[in-house]
Parts: C-alpha cells; structure tokens; sequence
C-alpha cells in the first residue's frame, strides 16, 4: 500500500520555502523531508511527491537539483515542484524550474503542478540594503500555496 504525500524541501537563507512546504503538507497531510534526510529511491512509496527549494541564479539550489539527478527512473511517479524567489512571475518560474523538470522528466516523473512564490530576499547586496521581499512569504503567500495544495488533492 503506497502512502499519500511527501514532500522534499531544500530551504537555505531565512526559511521561505520550509513556510511553503508546510503549507503545502498541512493540506495534504504529507510528511516534510529534506534531501539530506532520505535516500531518492525512497520515494517509490508515495503516490504524490513534492520536489522545492529556493531559486539561486535562475535554478532550484544545487542540492535539489544533485538529489533529484539520483532519482532512479520511475512509471509515472506523479510529483509538483514549488519555490521561493526574490523576483517571482509566472514567466519566470517556467524558466527557473526548467532544470529540475529537464531531470525529471526523462526518468519518467509526471509533473503534475508548480507553484512559486516571493521569498525575503538578502543575497549579494540586498543584504546592504536589507533585502527585498521582507515578511514574504506572508499569510497571502500561505494561503496560496494551501489552495494549490487543495488542486493536488485530486492526485492523492
């Protein structure tokens, strides 16, 4: 018997996209794991997994994208991808989660949904600045990502 969700969540600077995938999970009653703390082949089990991180020069964090590289390939493994950005539009977040879609797909995951929002922003000279984005995500941002959870129930 496969469980329901899990969701992989690589969260760097100030936690933005952990307050996502906690969102996320609540609604899906999924388990939260960071990609240090499971093995790739473990994800065989769940029906629905969740692939996140911050955005770092136009891609998801390193660790992400190297864990997700380990993936075996799978049959139609349904997953979604999210993320936190300091600059977050629709447009964008196609092209920032092209890489890990591009390594997904050819394994043959199913991506079935992606989500993105702002994020507090202090990398390079933002910090001088005090960043961009400060309170973000906030409870609008939470609220979104819970209603996009409530689109993903139908995968479960």
């Amino acid at each position: 018997m496969s469980k329901k969700a899990l969701v992989i969540v690589h969260s760097y600077h100030h936690g933005n996209t952990e307050k996502i995938a906690g969102a996320i999970a609540g609604v899906l009653g999924a388990e939260v794991k960071h990609p240090q703390d499971i093995k790739p082949e473990e994800i065989s089990g769940y029906s629905l997994v969740g692939l996140g991180a911050g955005i770092d020069s136009g891609r998801h964090y390193a660790s992400l994208l190297e864990w997700a590289g380990a993936l075996p390939d799978a049959q139609e493994q349904k997953v979604f991808i999210f993320s936190t950005a300091g600059v977050v539009s629709e447009k964008k977040a196609v092209r920032d989660h092209s890489a890990l879609r591009e390594i997904l797909l050819p394994k043959g995951y199913t991506v079935v949904d992606e989500f993105a929002c702002n994020g507090f922003n202090t990398n390079s000279f933002l910090k001088y600045l005090g960043g961009m984005n400060k309170g973000r995500p906030n409870g609008d941002d939470l609220q979104s990502a819970a209603a996009f959870a409530h689109k993903l129930e139908k995968y479960l």
